[in-house]
């Protein structure tokens, strides 16, 4: 929390003073934690928030919470289990049929501590961060291509800077299964992908950020001796969710170059120094490789 406490003294607050109605936003995991707060910021200015969650219930409260604090009724909800690729597909595809998109921000992620298989056979965390996010975006890509100023926002996490991308072994079917670790490899895929999409995709602005260790559910459950050793000096939801904000609505953001890692309102190197997290541009593209091959394996055949 201190960090972010010194490092908004030299924020502009008129970054994000701005209203967006007319814009539609997308943003997973809304129910909860970060991804709730990035909506409820996003909804007081009046843009149209698609809020993307997988139980009904909690999503349900998630939204009325936030017609009712924001007074925004352009609030819609779409139930959906990013860990599972072909509904992702399904999904995406309803969506471009009925919906525009300026705005994707993929804040969706589950850090499983034991290694748990999908129905489809894959592991969950992989599923989820890595191939749920890469899925989506893809699919949702011809869409954001449509819109003038569309922008994709990755949440991600500073434990990736403790991995370098491993692409042997994707689902961590080998050696000793550390779920904490498993979860920081997952990030450094999100940073690669921003990385490759940015450069694949000139007039969509991508970018992946670290919330800083925040109070939400997620870290509560996924990491329970860190939560009560840390608890006192964790950010809150909305100190977490600021960036992605900023990231989301503010006209400074975008001046800056397409594919960078942020921290408070600022890019950041995706490497500590002399740390051997550097991977080789064949390993960076062997994993959108990859994960394409996946991807079109779960996808729905199209009548004819």
């Amino acid at each position: 929390r201190c960090g972010y406490e010194a490092a908004s003294l030299h924020f502009n607050p008129d970054d994000v003073e701005v209203n967006v109605a007319g814009r539609c936003f997308l943003v997973t995991g809304a129910n909860s934690g970060i991804g709730k707060a990035t909506a409820k910021e996003i909804a007081r200015r009046g843009g149209t928030v698609h809020l993307v969650c997988r139980n009904k219930e909690r999503a349900e409260v998630a939204r009325d919470e936030i017609v009712t604090e924001t007074g925004n009724q352009n609030i819609f909800l779409h139930i959906l289990d990013i860990s599972n690729p072909k509904e992702i597909w399904k999904f995406a595809e309803k969506f471009k049929a009925e919906h525009k998109l300026h705005v994707l921000i993929n804040n969706a992620g589950c850090m499983v501590n034991n290694r748990e298989l999908t129905e489809d056979g894959l592991e969950k965390n992989f599923a989820t961060n890595t191939l749920g996010t890469y899925i989506l975006t893809t699919a949702l890509l011809p869409l954001l291509e449509k819109e003038a100023d569309a922008r994709v926002i990755t949440v991600s996490s500073g434990g990736m800077l403790v991995q370098k991308l491993n692409i042997s072994d994707l689902q961590s079917g080998n050696g000793t299964f550390d779920g904490t670790m498993v979860y920081a490899q997952n990030k450094r895929q999100q940073v690669v992908l921003t990385e490759q999409w940015a450069k694949a995709h000139r007039n969509i602005h991508f970018s992946v950020m670290h919330p800083g260790w925040a109070d939400t559910p997620a870290v509560r459950s996924a990491m329970p001796d860190f939560y009560e050793k840390m608890k006192n000096s964790l950010r809150t939801e909305a100190q977490g969710a600021d960036t992605v904000v900023w990231l989301a609505v503010s006209s400074e953001a975008t001046k800056l170059p397409s594919g960078l890692f942020f921290q408070d309102r600022q890019p950041v190197s995706t490497h500590l120094p002399l740390a051997s997290t550097h991977s080789p541009p064949e390993d960076e593209e062997k994993l959108m490789e990859v994960l394409e091959e996946f991807s079109q394996k779960f996808k729905p055949t199209s009548p004819g």
